[in-house]
């Protein structure tokens, strides 16, 4: 039986709302790569709840980003500078998770927490408008 669209983006936000609790307990941990790898995640499933309101999903990073920026921030639903702390977010966990020898510092995983937390509340507003006015 499949989803409905409001039930999955609603997983998909609580999806992001645990990677952000993982990156929370992991830059007090002091694991700053995974802190960094987690804010990005959440990040990202704030993404893909916001495309599966347009019935678009994808297995692959670059079009699910791809797509947002070009339904969501181009048509003005989303604010420019939104792809830019998307696109931040992504280069730095793949620096975190590829490049051997790349040291994350402890105010860089902080920086990215605080943009997934600001992200995380930009899209519930976001979706709490748009899914009732879908549904």
């Amino acid at each position: 039986m499949p989803l409905d669209i409001k039930t999955l983006s609603s997983y998909r936000m609580e999806r992001a709302k645990e990677d952000l609790a993982a990156a929370i307990s992991n830059h007090k941990e002091g694991l700053y790569k995974a802190s960094i790898n987690r804010s990005y995640y959440a990040i990202f499933h704030c993404v893909r709840a916001v495309n599966i309101t347009n019935g678009y999903d994808s297995s692959k990073h670059s079009q699910v980003i791809g797509y947002f920026n070009r339904y969501f921030v181009h048509t003005g639903e989303f604010a420019e500078n939104t792809y830019k702390i998307i696109d931040n977010a992504y280069r730095i966990r793949e620096k975190c998770d590829y490049q051997d020898f790349f040291l994350a510092s402890k105010e860089d995983a902080a920086m990215q927490i605080r943009q997934a937390e600001e992200f995380i509340k930009m899209t519930e507003t976001y979706l709490m408008k748009k899914l009732d006015e879908q549904f």
